[in-house]
């Protein structure tokens, strides 16, 4: 039985989705071996194991941010229903309900209120589903986890910035991802 990458653990609490519409989490993918103990590798061989992660992690903040996305659009898109059940009953069936009803109401009411009342009956209609749309849109918030991750990131790599303003060496070599300058 294959597991799939809903089953893998997260690499944060934060990262956790527990929303109930079905999205799942962001994989943890880990970015050294447990057995790995670094301690006499080459230059070459740290940069080459930077540039993975970096690479790793940057595939990781893109499948945050997509998984993110896609449950909000979800969200979108059932709130959008609201709204275009308010259109098709604001134009089509204004004209032939709302017409029948008037020239009903007309039968016990002067011509002019019964198709008044009509009026703002539709008015009244269109404002419920509107109402209904507006709230499902107003549920849509941005993409916390994945704004928090990428300010993690950063703070992350302002320290390796800053040692390579000290120490340009480390900058020319990490400039060639996988490769040793001499």
């Amino acid at each position: 039985m294959s597991r799939s990458w809903h089953d893998e653990p997260v690499s944060s609490p934060k990262h956790q989705l527990n929303d109930h519409d079905g999205v799942g989490s962001v994989p943890y993918i880990p970015l050294s071996q447990p057995d790995d103990t670094g301690g006499d590798q080459s230059i070459g061989a740290l940069v080459k194991d930077a540039t993975q992660h970096l690479s790793t992690l940057v595939r990781a903040e893109v499948e945050l941010a997509k998984s993110e996305v896609v449950g909000e659009a979800k969200k979108a898109v059932k709130g959008s229903v609201f709204f275009i059940i308010a259109l098709v009953v604001a134009l089509y069936s204004s004209f032939f309900f709302f017409f029948f009803l008037g020239e009903l109401l007309s039968e016990w009411l002067q011509r002019w209120a019964a198709f008044g009342i009509v009026f703002a009956l539709m008015l009244v209609v269109a404002a419920v589903f509107g109402l209904l749309g507006y709230k499902r849109f107003k549920k849509i918030k941005a993409p916390e986890r994945t704004i928090d991750s990428f300010r993690d990131t950063a703070a992350a790599l302002k320290p390796r910035r800053e040692t390579e303003e000290h120490f340009p060496e480390l900058r020319d070599t990490a400039q060639a991802p996988g490769s040793v300058r001499g």
